[in-house]
């Protein structure tokens, strides 16, 4: 099953042509804000219900929305409670928008770092974050992650929470064949798409991976 979060952050137009086919849509708090401009009613309504404006509330309430409403004092974000809802409903795949951009760096990097999360059951094939002609997903040790992209596409591999090793690439200009990528270092920024499929993966430690659309188009 397919679900697709809406976060509060700052989504682009090109991100509603990810919510065809969504078995499942879910709004974090705001997130119900950029949905309602696209004539799209969500699922469900998860949040402390502090960001989203009163009348629409009402809107939501009177079309049967499912809200869950939790205290604003909270150990998790309106997005975490969101995923978290949204794997709870039975979701094998995740696709959160609306997690960057926006004024609040802070929620953007939490929102990230979610996707490291190695409490997430296994039953999560995947888990990412799309913006625009940006997607980003997490590959951990012993994954191998096929890439959607075309060439010509920009792929960026940073280590989170120590050193990747025995990073191997295939398809990429700038080949890793067995190499560590230090953790805090740059050298896995800006890699290019030459031939597809393309494909990267490691023994140990976890890889943010970045993808960006030559074509402007997310994936």
């Amino acid at each position: 099953m397919k679900a697709i979060v809406v976060a509060g952050g700052d989504a682009v137009p090109e991100d509603a042509a990810q919510l065809f086919g969504a078995d499942l849509l879910i709004a974090a708090d705001s997130g119900a804000q950029w949905l309602d401009g696209f004539g799209v009613t969500p699922n469900l309504l998860v949040g402390d219900i502090d960001s989203i404006a009163p009348a629409l509330l009402a809107k939501l309430e009177e079309r049967g929305v499912v809200i869950e409403r939790h205290a604003t004092d909270k150990d998790a974000s309106d997005a975490e409670l969101a995923v978290e809802r949204a794997i709870s409903a039975g979701a094998d795949e995740v696709v959160v928008i609306g997690a960057l951009g926006g004024e609040r760096l802070d929620h953007e990097v939490a929102n990230l770092l979610l996707l490291a999360d190695e409490s997430w059951p296994s039953t999560i094939r995947q888990m990412s974050i799309v913006r625009g002609a940006t997607r980003v997903l997490v590959a951990h040790g012993g994954d191998r992650i096929e890439l959607r992209g075309e060439a010509g596409d920009r792929v960026t591999l940073l280590p989170l929470a120590g050193d990747a090793e025995v990073v191997r690439t295939q398809g990429l200009r700038y080949a890793l064949n067995g190499e560590a990528l230090r953790f805090g270092r740059s050298r896995g920024l800006s890699n290019i798409v030459e031939r597809v499929p393309a494909s990267i993966s490691l023994e140990r430690g976890t890889l943010l991976v970045i993808e960006i659309s030559a074509g402007g188009e997310g994936r």
